[in-house]
């Protein structure tokens, strides 16, 4: 078992933010203050104290006014470009702080005093980029992208924080053996693409340096109260977890649910729309062209094209299900092997920057982190899992409703 560097019986472990122990170089500025390590982590933490010091007042006070009013006319919930992938990278952006955070106390059990430097800016990131996605998915639902600006100066200054971080770790000789090195770079590239989507959003919406914003409207089901089935209209994070669902079930448990308040379907979803798409696809097939297939391969390519893309992606979810499925045992091997074997020492990381660097080795070497990392791919595992099964049986239901229309239409 790795046996972390501890002080002697005389000395007590003391908090500082860059640490005091003695003869330390952690406040040594003499060859800049970008080139000491610990103001550089206390650089990093600007842009996350300015993104919570902004929103925070706006989202109580808008919370309230906004809150109820979506939730009874949810005509106004828009998607602005990039939706998808915005929470995407934020999901990544969240476990990459995650490791940060842990890096930072795993690399603190070499010191004799606590350093704040290595996990608090982590820890702050991680509380910005929550705010971050609760802030435009406000924003989103309300659709007042004007506000969005506060987002592009976070992105703009994180992602120049980062750089600054990653060019100093560049300059004084830090690769990519140490870890800490590895998470500065993934984080300079996910600031990046947050920045590219905030972008992305200014020139599809126009709402900041164009003269005449791009006027959006809600999706035609969404302008009809009656359709209550939101799943393909919610955020990312509803759509795997169902969040939306809560009132159908909170009422299913005080009484039974009838027609009227399950509501209708969306438009995509009714059998006459998958009648159509299947009869377009077929029609495809039925043009004149040289390499044109003949007899059933013409249906099961009318079906490949209607319907061909869900199945993909059910397929690609149920991929990744069973992929995570191997980090289980492997945590559990790494845990046990941890645990069962003789008791040595280690030599401390290498000192840098007056700080402490740690290999990815070495990380993934302690049982905490281990366990973390196999609650995290079980969690994983069992949402892909759930989301493949969703496609396909939403895929299914769709192409069954779309062959009977058909047999009751006649003709395709």
């Amino acid at each position: 078992m790795i046996s972390r560097h501890r002080p002697g019986p005389g000395s007590t472990m003391s908090l500082a933010f860059c640490g005091n122990e003695n003869n330390s170089v952690a406040y040594n500025v003499d060859a800049g203050v970008l080139n000491n390590g610990c103001f550089l982590d206390a650089l990093n933490v600007v842009p996350h104290v300015f993104l919570l010091f902004i929103t925070f007042p706006i989202l109580f006070i808008g919370w309230g006014s906004q809150s109820s009013k979506v939730h009874i006319h949810h005509s106004t919930w828009l998607h602005f470009p990039g939706h998808n992938l915005r929470w995407l990278l934020t999901f990544v952006l969240l476990f990459v702080l995650v490791c940060e955070i842990a890096e930072g106390i795993v690399s603190d059990g070499f010191s004799q005093s606590l350093h704040l430097h290595l996990y608090m800016p982590a820890a702050l990131a991680f509380m910005a980029g929550i705010t971050s996605i609760i802030y435009y998915h406000n924003i989103e639902t309300s659709n007042f992208p004007k506000l969005l600006l506060v987002l592009l100066i976070y992105w703009v200054l994180a992602f120049i924080m980062k750089t600054i971080k990653f060019a100093k770790y560049t300059e004084h000789g830090i690769g990519p053996r140490q870890l800490r090195y590895c998470i500065t770079v993934l984080l300079v590239l996910l600031y990046g693409l947050l920045l590219a989507v905030e972008i992305n959003v200014i020139l599809g919406r126009r709402y900041v340096c164009f003269a005449n914003p791009t006027e959006v409207k809600p999706p035609e089901d969404l302008q009809d109260l009656g359709v209550r089935f939101l799943q393909p209209f919610v955020n990312l994070l509803s759509k795997a977890t169902y969040w939306w669902m809560n009132t159908f079930i909170t009422s299913a448990h005080r009484r039974p649910i009838d027609l009227k308040v399950i509501g209708k379907l969306p438009i995509a979803m009714r059998a006459r729309t998958n009648y159509m798409k299947l009869r377009e696809a077929f029609e495809d097939q039925k043009r004149p062209q040289a390499t044109a297939p003949l007899g059933p391969k013409m249906i099961w390519q009318a079906l490949r094209k209607a319907f061909g893309r869900p199945l993909i992606l059910s397929i690609t979810f149920r991929f990744l299900a069973d992929l995570l499925g191997f980090a289980g045992p492997l945590c559990i091997s790494g845990i046990v092997h941890h645990i069962s074997r003789d008791n040595r020492t280690i030599q401390p990381p290498m000192s840098l920057l007056g700080i402490y660097f740690i290999s990815s080795k070495e990380f993934l070497e302690n049982a905490y982190v281990l366990a973390v990392l196999l609650f995290l791919a079980l969690l994983l595992q069992r949402t892909f899992l759930q989301a493949s099964y969703y496609v396909a049986i939403e895929t299914g239901i769709n192409l069954r409703g779309a062959i009977q229309a058909r047999r009751h239409s006649g003709t395709f």
